[in-house]
């Protein structure tokens, strides 16, 4: 049962030969079905020909590097919602919250254990694969901002605002508490869930998109220090 639900294809996109042989070797043995690629353009030539269940990234590669990738994977409506695991032998902060900006699931530093990998591509797909929960009928108005849970829009007097699926989630959670605070904790449990490998830092790059997206919330949305965020009482 569970290597069927999880039996999914994998692009690996991976310069490395020791590395991509490993990460096939370990996907088979769990029942994944792998397929490489050994540079950029190779990859995104193979996610849209293929169209994986899930792509395992890595930044450094050559002809485009994988940063570059994953926002032209993220621009093409046949593979954006494919999930994207970013593996990198980088840890400079910097890199890891530009990949999750750009949409990345994951965020895998080298060097990494096999089973690691596997064990969070495993959570990817239970993630993935939850059914679906009935759709909320719910619409937030907030001085000209309106949030239409059910259809997932949203617009600012009158016009609409392109929100990533975190961002509106975020935007829903302030606009459920006016006035009261969310932690960075509390918004990480409400919208990335069991994804712990996200970082604090992630909610203040998302509450800045919100921000750039929509400059009213620049002022609406307040930074309690050491804390979190709350949205100003209308």
């Amino acid at each position: 049962m569970w290597r069927d639900l999880l039996a999914g294809s994998i692009l690996i996109v991976e310069d490395d030969r020791e590395i991509r042989d490993l990460l096939v070797h370990y996907l088979r043995k769990e029942g994944f079905q792998p397929a490489v690629a050994h540079d950029g353009e190779e990859g995104l030539s193979r996610a849209r020909a293929e169209k994986p269940d899930l792509i395992l990234l890595d930044i450094l590669l050559p002809k485009m590097d994988g940063l570059e990738l994953l926002r032209k994977i993220r621009a093409d409506r046949e593979i954006a919602r494919t999930p994207v695991a970013m593996l990198t032998a980088k840890g400079d902060e910097t890199d890891r919250i530009i990949g999750l900006e750009l949409g990345a699931d994951d965020y895998i530093p080298k060097p990494f254990s096999p089973r690691e990998v596997v064990a969070r591509i495993k959570a990817i797909f239970r993630r993935s694969q939850k059914p679906p929960e009935e759709p909320e009928e719910k619409v937030y108005e907030y001085a000209g901002l309106r949030l239409d849970v059910s259809r997932h829009e949203v617009s600012f007097k009158g016009k609409a605002v392109s929100l990533t699926s975190k961002e509106f989630r975020i935007l829903q959670a302030l606009l459920s508490t006016p006035g009261r605070v969310l932690t960075r904790e509390s918004i990480l449990s409400r919208v990335w869930g069991e994804e712990t490998h996200v970082i604090d830092r992630t909610v203040d790059v998302h509450i800045a998109k919100l921000r750039q997206k929509i400059p009213f919330l620049s002022e609406a949305i307040e930074t309690v220090k050491d804390l979190g965020y709350k949205l100003r009482e209308d």
